[in-house]
């Protein structure tokens, strides 16, 4: 009798790349410590499991206490999470703009800050900032809220019925604006102020300062400048022009860039990547369609309407930025059309829900001529602002703030409905100016006083906050290959 053969056994694979589908997941595992035998592997296959019951469980009970999500309710709540997510997204624009325009030295300083900003915008501004704008009771009714910190995310049965926003998405849509504010800052006192310094300021800015100035206009029905009468449907004055003039008081205290004036006369300083900074303001124009339509706060007919008004302004914008440019320097400013496109959509800003299209062609146009000649005039007083981004953001979220009161369809001096619009748009401009400028003096001042000063050492700023304050370069590769 024969002795029987033993059945040959396939031996198991020793690289991953010899394995099966089925055999690749546990070979893997079992390269990691503590995941080579069966039961750790049983263990391990149980937690997605577990995982996919709770949420389960979380979503029944959920369901168990909302009505059937309507379509509205869907809708109206999507399409804010979309335009919360464009808006969000304007902070690349942002950065790329501001790098691109400013030296190769302090890029990675000018990122980093962009960066950061919506990191500490989300903080803040979930901490304390939308509870003070919009949760919290009236201290002084009409002017300033306090008391209590985060919001309640609850979902209504009414939100549902009605198809109102939850208050997670809404409070996403409403950060995206805060960190906005704080993004303009970051333009004016760039390329001489201190890392830390510039956070310091971003948090108690998203966190009280823009949430208390807000809350006078988006409070509806309670904030003093909204019953006044006062229009700024997507911001001009609350979110551009209040940043602009918060920058302008940090740019003016720590004085301008070395080298930029000589015996009192503007020099120009090139940025490093127009590239960069041109693709920077398409991305802005893209997540402007958040800003602007996504601030109807609904999906409805007015929707594209908005979005029409808003092209348009940038257009305009764009058009006479480029034209006057070349009147004034004798060729087109590529910078120049940058900062004319964001200027017309600033300007278009405060009011694209109410102005014809052709009003706000012209709004647009107007607004990319007052940016070419408000950089001359800011250089002129002395004032060093890197980018533009008080023309932009402040000269045009002033004029376009006013334009309301002469464009808008049902209530401008321009339409046959009189002064008295004009005077409302007047009065909002003129508060929100006053109280970014006093609150931001003093935080800008103490900051200062605590810590020594706002401003890098001069030799920091000479090679370059990238160096100083980051201790790397953008471009090691690029510079050493140049040296």
């Amino acid at each position: 009798m024969s002795t029987p053969q033993p059945i040959p056994r396939r031996s198991s694979p020793r690289r991953l790349q010899q394995a099966s589908l089925l055999e690749a997941p546990s070979l893997l595992m079992g390269r990691l410590r503590g995941f080579s035998s069966r039961p750790s592997l049983t263990w391990l296959a149980c937690v997605p499991i577990a995982l996919a019951g709770l949420g389960v469980f979380n979503l029944s009970a959920h369901a168990a206490e909302l009505p059937e999500l309507t379509p509205a309710f869907l809708a109206n709540n999507g399409f804010i999470l979309f335009c919360a997510a464009l808006v969000i997204f304007m902070n690349a624009g942002f950065a790329m703009v501001e790098s691109g325009l400013c030296r190769e030295k302090n890029a990675v300083n000018i990122l980093a800050k962009n960066l950061i900003v919506f990191a500490l915008a989300a903080t803040a501004y979930w901490f304390i900032g939308y509870k003070i704008m919009y949760n919290a009771s009236w201290v002084i009714p009409g002017w300033l809220k306090f008391g209590g910190l985060f919001f309640d995310p609850t979902v209504t049965p009414e939100m549902v019925k009605e198809g109102k926003l939850v208050p997670s998405v809404d409070f996403l849509f409403q950060l995206a604006f805060a960190g906005t504010a704080a993004t303009i800052v970051s333009g004016l006192v760039a390329e001489r102020i201190k890392f830390g310094e510039f956070i310091i300021f971003s948090l108690i800015l998203c966190g009280v300062l823009y949430p208390i100035s807000g809350s006078w206009q988006w409070n509806v029905g309670e904030g003093w400048l909204n019953k006044l009468g006062f229009i700024d449907f997507a911001g001009s004055t609350v979110v551009h022009s209040f940043g602009a003039w918060a920058g302008l008081i940090g740019a003016m205290l720590l004085g301008p860039r070395i080298g930029k004036f000589v015996d009192g006369k503007p020099q120009a300083i090139p940025g490093h990547n127009l590239g960069i900074a041109t693709l920077g303001c398409l991305i802005l124009w893209l997540g402007w369609y958040g800003f602007n339509p996504g601030s109807m706060l609904a999906l409805n007919e007015q929707v594209p309407y908005i979005a029409v008004t808003t092209t348009l302004g940038g257009a305009g914008g764009g058009i006479s930025a480029t034209l006057f440019s070349q009147f004034t320097g004798g060729k087109p400013d590529l910078t120049m059309t940058i900062n004319g496109i964001l200027a017309g959509l600033v300007g278009v800003t405060a009011g694209c829900d109410g102005f014809s299209m052709p009003a706000a062609w012209v709004i647009g146009f107007i607004a990319g001529i007052l940016v070419v000649y408000s950089v001359a005039i800011v250089d002129k007083l002395g004032i060093d602002d890197p980018v533009g981004a008080w023309s932009v953001h402040g000269t045009c979220g002033i004029w376009g703030t006013l334009a309301v009161g002469l464009f808008n369809l049902d209530k401008g001096l321009f339409t046959g409905h009189g002064f008295a619009q004009l005077g409302y748009q007047i009065v909002g401009a003129v508060a929100i100016g006053l109280f970014s400028i006093i609150t931001s003096w003093i935080v800008w001042t103490v900051i200062g006083k605590v810590f020594g000063g706002i401003r890098v050492t001069e030799q920091e700023e000479l090679e370059g906050l990238d160096i100083g304050e980051h201790g790397m370069e953008a471009y090691p590769d690029f510079v050493s290959a140049s040296n």
